[in-house]
């Protein structure tokens, strides 16, 4: 049966969720997005201190505030999640990213960026723990990798949306407004959120969902057995979760590939502008008469553009990332086969990015192209883990589980931003900022396959405990 059919027979409801998650996705990738996109005006501002090789090193601390606070936020956002119910936890969630996104433009120095920077982090946190939650409340396995990568696309259109607006703002009214701009987005999407979100079981007392699609949304026999088998609804707390292979399997892959995301988001705008500069000074000492304009200069490309461009083809790959399991399900391969087997390959095309400096040298434009793939892999990617942990944790879980990877994932993040800030610092001061990104892609292509690899060692099958 086709995906259009099922929907005409059932209805869509569910996909109306997952719009409005996709929204919240979006704004939340919006506003953790300008930081970097504005990291060369700050710099100019003199936000992160006067001396250049120093400002990578503040700059990447601001970030580590940001990662320390998703962490810890993470630690504890997905068991409250877990408590207090998704539409709750996701609304509260959004109000206070959205005033910590705002708080930025008060700040004006490391330090005063550093505590707005960890605020927001603490706070957008809750996005995805509450979003998987509501995934695994609202879709069968079957669909849950394809809802899970249209929403988590949002991540990249937030990446996309936010070139193409932010550098202009702060040119036309100031960095300041950049941020409130930007942050005031969120409040907008409350109002739908309360209108339109509710359980399943809700929708169908109240009407608004049919019996077909509640039957279909609770199609899966061996999760309906053993949410049948959970009938004291015991309490698991984290230390329970923890004794788990399967847990250890999320954790690690999200240890291992979020920082990547991660590197790029906050440093792919320095590189890029980087590169310019490089270009620039190369094609000057070749010809010091130049009098026109930089933009003219062979091999300079408008950065903010090139941004865009890497996260619209990261939008692909995350919606074909939850495509292609689903369509080796529907072509009569188990769920885990499918899962495993679509990891696989995207674990492969990072790979690409271990040329983009040497590529980047030739043309910029070539290095944008290997990133891109590697950003749309690392989404395809991501949509998978997701739902690996709704293959194997029941639904009361989920949200603590996912919490649980995703605080190993932001440990990553301090890790990769913290190494990035210091050998970017040394190969600044050395002129040859160029090796530093070099050996920041080795580390962003090798990566995914490690992670692969660990997982299926632990985790052979992604068969669905009972707690």
């Amino acid at each position: 049966m086709s995906f259009s059919s099922v929907n005409e027979q059932i209805g869509r409801q569910r996909w109306t969720i997952c719009a409005l998650i996709f929204a919240a996705t979006t704004i939340n990738y919006l506003d953790r997005n300008v930081l970097g996109l504005l990291k060369p005006v700050l710099s100019a501002a003199g936000v992160f201190g006067p001396d250049k090789a120093d400002q990578e090193l503040n700059y990447s601390s601001v970030v580590i505030c940001f990662q320390i606070a998703y962490a810890v936020g993470l630690l504890f956002v997905g068991k409250l999640i877990d408590k207090v119910g998704t539409k709750s936890g996701y609304a509260w969630s959004l109000i206070g990213w959205s005033f910590a996104a705002i708080g930025h433009a008060f700040g004006h120095h490391t330090w005063s960026f550093g505590f707005w920077r960890a605020a927001l982090g603490v706070t957008e946190a809750g996005n995805f723990p509450a979003a998987n939650k509501a995934i695994a409340e609202w879709f069968p396995k079957k669909e849950r990798a394809f809802a899970t990568g249209l929403y988590n696309s949002g991540a990249n259109v937030g990446a996309i949306v936010a070139p193409l607006t932010v550098p202009y703002i702060a040119k036309a009214w100031g960095w300041e407004w950049a941020f409130i701009l930007t942050g005031a987005v969120g409040f907008t999407w409350l109002a739908f959120w309360y209108a339109l979100y509710a359980s399943p079981t809700a929708k169908l007392q109240s009407g608004k969902l049919s019996k077909a699609e509640y039957d279909f949304i609770h199609s899966d026999v061996d999760e309906q057995e053993a949410e049948r088998a959970d009938v004291a609804k015991v309490k698991v707390s984290w230390f329970k979760l923890l004794t788990f292979r399967q847990t250890w399997a999320f954790v690690v892959g999200k240890f291992l590939t979020d920082p990547i995301w991660w590197f790029f988001l906050f440093w792919l705008p320095s590189f890029l502008a980087g590169e310019n500069a490089r270009k620039v000074k190369e094609f000057l000492a070749a010809h010091p008469g130049y009098t026109g304009t930089e933009a003219d200069i062979p091999g300079v490309i408008s950065w903010p553009f090139a941004v865009a461009i890497v996260y619209c083809v990261s939008t692909a790959g995350s919606i074909f990332g939850g495509w292609l399991p689903k369509k080796f399900i529907n072509g009569g391969m188990d769920a885990n086969r499918a899962r495993k087997t679509a990891m696989f390959l995207f674990a492969l095309f990072p790979l690409t990015v271990l040329l983009a400096s040497r590529l980047g040298a030739i043309n910029t434009w070539y290095a944008v192209g290997t990133i891109a793939i590697a950003c749309a892999a690392h989404q395809a990617w991501s949509c998978n883990i997701f739902t690996t942990v709704s293959d194997m944790f029941p639904k009361k879980t989920v949200a603590s589980v996912t919490g649980i990877g995703g605080m190993a994932g932001a440990v990553g993040g301090i890790l990769i931003a913290r190494a990035a800030g210091l050998l970017l610092k040394h190969y600044t001061a050395l002129g040859k900022v160029e090796v530093g990104y070099g050996i920041m892609f080795v580390i962003c292509g090798v990566a995914y396959i490690t992670a692969w690899t660990l997982m299926h060692l632990l985790v052979p099958k992604f068969k669905k405990i009972i707690l």
